[in-house]
């Protein structure tokens, strides 16, 4: 991360020395006409310092690859959010009104992209986000607004099909009590009971709680039967929810924790603190499946990177696909002989906070909608204003003691569903890969692969059924077999028949029912264990 914070500066700085301020409306560098980009980013963290950098690597290799092009983007006209709606807000008025941008990446987070939304539709200018994912800001309603990244409903079948695959009928969902929160729940929950799965409990925790209100209501949640928990969190909130449910005993076995997109991205932006990454251990995410083409082999090399981020991918991207639609709308405003879109066409009609509408900002808008391009996260392709995203990959979180910190067991594609491996040529994933995905499964305790956590516990805090067998078994001992504690009378080994069809049958529930094995100290009957039951 430091190198990339030294290429962005560096690259930052020769934007500013080479293309002076007073160039960017209508001047140019030599013969290249300059686009002003504005930019509203987190400056302070980890998602804004790579979104910068990326963005910085971006605009250098693309024109590199592309010296002949008469247009070049600067997005120098940065600002920084500081995690304040209201300051992102003032950003985006300040860059459209002063700045007179043409475009608007950011801003970073959900809730801050909302007011922005709307005033680059007042003004007709595209608002891009690589960062907010939440399906209450709909493309669909914002004419002007592109979504560059992921939308958030998107993997909603991804999440659905590991409870298919696993059976769990019940769950609880905590999430962040934030626009981007808030937004998912209801489509999820929705489709959740599509499938038969219940959500039991629903746990909104706000970004200022204190670490003692989120551990009371982890103790709240730890005392409920249902054991299979979703988070729907950013990076800075969840790590803190984790980090706790270790402390509660909740990271154990028995527990199903899964993650939503946003947690499975962001805690690999930068080098997590062991405590963290040792108390997901077990944890279950999902995550878009990026190629591991040569090109994006090639960018590691070339700018010396050993850790990558999809965000920094989609910004990346995105300044490709946007500097190739600059670059198409100026030649055929150069062959209609009107002004370049670099000069920005306004109109006194439809004024609001002092914005002036831009008339190139539809034709800009359609360009970048009907181009493709094959980038490093994958093939870029907005439908509806919006990036595909169809395959998913399934990571599992191993602790520091691993070496890695996740490793991807499986994937998701649409209409062929989970399989160990991609699935490709139209096959529907069977059950022998399940079976081998299943394999791959550390789960919460290093519970063994091989039989998953029902998910479900009987609430009885503290007891254990007691099951009652009898001191002796004369005869036929591969029916049952048993040796006990002379002093307790507990059961220390029991084998046999009789044992494998009980604990089948155990298996078959739907929930884990804790038990113990008892042996009569009267050495009793069965008719006598009978009569012990009534007496509970």
């Amino acid at each position: 991360m430091a190198i990339h914070l030294i290429l962005s500066i560096i690259l930052f700085g020769l934007t500013l020395c080479f293309e002076p301020s007073n160039s960017v409306e209508n001047g140019s560098t030599g013969s290249k006409k300059m686009v002003p980009v504005g930019v509203i980013l987190d400056q302070d963290s980890g998602v804004g310092k790579m979104g910068k950098s990326y963005i910085a690597m971006a605009v250098s290799d693309f024109y590199a690859r592309y010296a002949d092009y008469k247009t070049r983007l600067n997005p120098a006209a940065m600002k920084n959010s500081v995690k304040d709606p209201v300051v992102a807000a003032s950003a985006a008025l300040e860059l459209m009104k002063n700045e007179r941008v043409q475009i608007l990446i950011g801003p970073q987070t959900s809730e801050e992209a909302k007011f922005a939304i709307n005033l680059g539709n007042k003004a007709q200018i595209p608002i891009i986000s690589i960062s907010a994912p939440s399906p209450s800001l709909s493309p669909n309603q914002n004419p002007f607004f592109i979504r560059a990244c992921q939308g958030d409903y998107s993997q909603i079948k991804p999440l659905t099909s590991i409870f298919q695959t696993f059976g769990w009928r019940q769950a609880i969902v905590i999430y962040e009590d934030t626009e981007f929160g808030n937004g998912l729940i209801p489509y999820l929950t929705d489709s959740l009971q599509q499938i038969e799965t219940r959500v039991l409990y629903r746990s909104p925790i706000s970004p200022s709680s204190t670490r003692l209100n989120i551990s009371k209501e982890l103790e709240n949640i730890k005392a409920m039967d249902t054991k299979v928990i979703l988070v729907h969190m950013t990076a800075l909130l969840g790590s803190q929810l984790f980090v706790l449910a270790k402390h509660a005993g909740m990271i154990s076995e028995g527990y199903v924790w899964i993650v939503t997109t946003e947690l499975s991205t962001l805690l690999g932006l930068d080098p997590l603190e062991k405590k963290v990454i040792d108390s997901m251990h077990g944890v279950l995410g999902v995550r878009a499946y990026v190629p591991n083409t040569k090109t994006l082999q090639d960018f590691k090399t070339r700018w010396n990177l050993k850790r990558i981020n999809l965000f920094g991918l989609w910004a990346y991207d995105t300044i490709w696909a946007l500097a190739k639609a600059v670059e198409l709308i100026s030649h055929e405003s150069s062959n209609a002989s009107t002004q370049s879109v670099s000069s920005r066409n306004s109109t006194t009609t439809g004024k609001v906070f002092g914005l002036i509408v831009s008339e190139s900002g539809k034709g800009l808008l359609q360009k970048l909608q009907s181009t493709r391009l094959e980038g490093l996260s994958g093939q870029f392709r907005l439908i509806r204003r919006q990036l595909k995203v169809e395959k998913y990959e399934i990571i599992n979180f191993r602790g520091s003691k691993s070496g890695e910190s996740e490793t991807v067991i499986g994937y998701w594609m649409p209409k062929k569903g989970i399989s160990a491996d991609l699935v490709e040529n139209g096959k529907v994933a069977n059950s022998s890969s399940l079976e081998e995905l299943k394999q791959r499964i550390i789960w919460p305790g290093n519970h063994h692969p091989q039989v998953p956590p029902k998910g479900w516990v009987i609430p009885a805090p503290g007891k254990k059924l007691r099951i009652g067998v009898p001191q002796t078994t004369a005869g036929f001992r591969e029916f049952l077999n048993i040796k006990w504690d002379p002093e307790t009378f507990k059961v220390t080994n029991i084998s046999g028949f009789s044992y494998d069809v009980f604990m089948a049958a155990l298996d078959q529930l739907p929930f884990k029912v804790p038990h113990e094995f008892f042996a009569d100290e009267n050495n009793a009957t069965y008719d006598d264990l009978l009569y012990q039951i009534k007496l509970q």
